[in-house]
């Protein structure tokens, strides 16, 4: 759900080993569901004036949005797939961000590879996984289930460099932690604001066949205004309300309404599909590995 965190100064990664084939998030990560989950993830990394304004400056979210997801999805799935490739998914990641350092709004020098600016994009995917799935799991998760989703994120986030000492070590630990960040850093940045407008211009999708390209173009004016409502109403109801309303963003009774119609549909939909429909193809892929390993493979929640 995160898109890049990176190093973390105060000495090296440990435990670096990808979550296990029988976790929860060998279950959740690699299905739809949890691409429905991102833009909520994302908007709450931009609403840090750090990585809102790197965002603003060194990403292509606005001339290559379609491009620009599908590698983050890529990185995703090999952060929890991706098996020995992993650890070299995370060196990746830190050296494209090395060079990502400027000024942010506010005047204040930022870099991305600071220690609490990564900490925070990396603690955004626990958050929206948990509430995400109040909505489009089969249940809420159990407090056990979030203690172990939780562990199962800080293995994830030593992939990518981020020390144990810059992320709570227990879920308990981490709600001071992340009720302090929407208290103290949040904000209604320039790039926040943009992910949820309903009015901002998206190119149409650059990939498949060609016949399927020229046809999108041809659609994409009538079909964008809908896309952008769905696109702007997922990023705000995905998204946990304290954080909504630390941004500024505002959730009404009957978009909640929809939202909750909307969860129905995909917790009835969703399980029915085939898995070559139903998880991203890392995901698949490492699924089956593992069952022909054990010969069994892990129920999604």
């Amino acid at each position: 759900m995160v898109t890049a965190p990176g190093s973390s100064a105060g000495g090296g990664p440990v435990g670096l080993a990808p979550p296990p084939p029988e976790g929860i998030l060998w279950s959740v990560a690699g299905e739809i569901r949890s691409v429905l989950a991102l833009p909520a993830a994302l908007a709450m990394q931009v609403a840090h004036p750090a990585v809102g304004a790197g965002v603003d400056r060194y990403s292509v979210f606005r001339t290559d949005p379609w491009g620009r997801g599908e590698r983050s999805l890529r990185s995703v799935q090999l952060w929890v797939y991706g098996g020995e490739r992993a650890a070299a998914e995370g060196r990746r990641l830190r050296a494209l961000h090395e060079g990502i350092r400027g000024v942010d709004a506010h005047g204040r020098p930022y870099r991305a590879l600071d220690p609490p600016v990564y900490a925070w994009v990396h603690a955004t995917g626990f958050p929206v996984y948990r509430h995400a799935q109040r909505y489009l799991g089969r249940r809420p998760f159990t407090r056990a289930e979030e203690r172990q989703l939780y562990a199962e994120w800080l293995r994830v986030g030593r992939l990518l460099g981020i020390d144990d000492r810059d992320m709570p070590q227990t879920v308990d630990d981490f709600w001071p932690y992340y009720r302090r960040v929407l208290r103290e850093e949040l904000e209604p940045t320039a790039v926040a604001r943009e992910l949820v407008a309903v009015n901002r211009s998206v190119p149409p999708p650059g990939h498949g066949p060609s016949v399927v390209r020229r046809a999108l173009r041809v659609v994409w004016p009538v079909l964008l205004p809908s896309f952008a409502r769905f696109r702007a109403f997922l990023t705000v109801g995905l998204m946990p309300a304290d954080a909504r309303e630390a941004i500024g963003l505002r959730w009404s009774a009957g978009q909640e309404r929809r939202l909750r119609l909307f969860g129905l549909f995909v917790r009835i939909v969703v399980p029915l599909l085939p898995e070559r429909l139903r998880y991203l193809p890392l995901a698949r892929q490492a699924r089956h590995r593992a069952r022909a390993r054990d010969g069994s493979g892990p129920e999604p929640g």
